[in-house]
């Protein structure tokens, strides 16, 4: 793999004004550096078009993805001064939320490498993802209410799936931060590494879902976002899509000849 691709890559042009994602793209997996430091990352319009970009990149060509930010910050959220300007009607429209959902809904896995902060918009787009990552220097929390608004972009059900809604209630209506410590211990991170050594755990995830199945993958993926009374009759259908595969007979013939070993 490439030294672009474990670094995050390099800058990506776009049609008007700076860009704001360094995206690097290998054959299994992409890498997309949140790159607005005089902002401290905070995810304006341009971001969320360019993340949009990226999405239809990975729908045609689905890879893992790792989501980062740069300068030590994942993302500070919303920008709030185009967040005030915004009106009723660009609320009903989701424009966050509608991005968040489609990165959450990427065929393969998608993995939020959170060092420093991820508060607000930057919080729910690390929820967003399938699994979190973070440094001792990663920060969670949601202070909409304290801006006269909500958090509408995901915290709302993403946050209660994945720490429990007594924790979620707590932190969404207290607008409490929550440090490394305390996300791993809810499970909203995953595992903590040094600041250093944050990309590369996550090329380390990536690694190991590489050498799966990659269809395999997608449809686990596609079984673990179906409602609940959608199982078990999904899990089956993508189960039978899956056991007449060569690739199911050879990886299934290769498991038994290396317990013959």
């Amino acid at each position: 793999m490439s030294d672009a691709v474990r670094t995050g890559g390099a800058r990506t042009p776009v049609e008007q004004g700076t860009p704001r994602l360094r995206v690097a793209l290998a054959d299994d997996r992409v890498v997309a550096t949140l790159d607005r430091p005089d902002r401290r990352n905070a995810i304006d319009r341009a971001m969320i078009d360019e993340l949009h970009a990226l999405c239809a990149e990975l729908e045609r060509h689905p890879r893992t993805l790792i989501l980062t930010g740069a300068g030590g910050i994942f993302a500070s959220g919303a920008d709030i001064a185009e967040l005030r300007e915004r009106t009723a009607d660009d609320a009903r429209r989701g424009i966050n939320a509608t991005a968040f959902d489609r990165i959450r809904r990427l065929p393969m896995p998608v993995i939020a490498a959170v060092d420093g902060f991820a508060l607000g918009g930057g919080a729910e787009l690390a929820y967003a993802a399938d699994i979190r990552l973070g440094t001792p220097r990663a920060r969670f929390g949601n202070p909409e209410p304290g801006l006269g608004i909500i958090a509408a972009a995901g915290a709302a059900w993403r946050l209660p799936e994945i720490v429990g809604h007594a924790r979620a209630s707590e932190l969404l209506l207290t607008t409490r931060v929550i440090d490394a410590d305390e996300a791993l211990a809810w499970g909203l991170l995953s595992s903590v590494h040094e600041p250093d050594a944050l990309l590369d755990a996550a090329h380390g995830t990536v690694d190991r879902i590489a050498q799966n199945s990659a269809r395999a993958t997608i449809l686990t993926k596609r079984a673990l976002l179906a409602p609940r009374a959608a199982h078990p009759a999904i899990d089956g259908e993508l189960q039978a899509e899956l056991f007449d595969t060569a690739d199911k007979r050879a990886r299934m013939t290769a498991f038994l000849e290396r317990k013959k070993r």
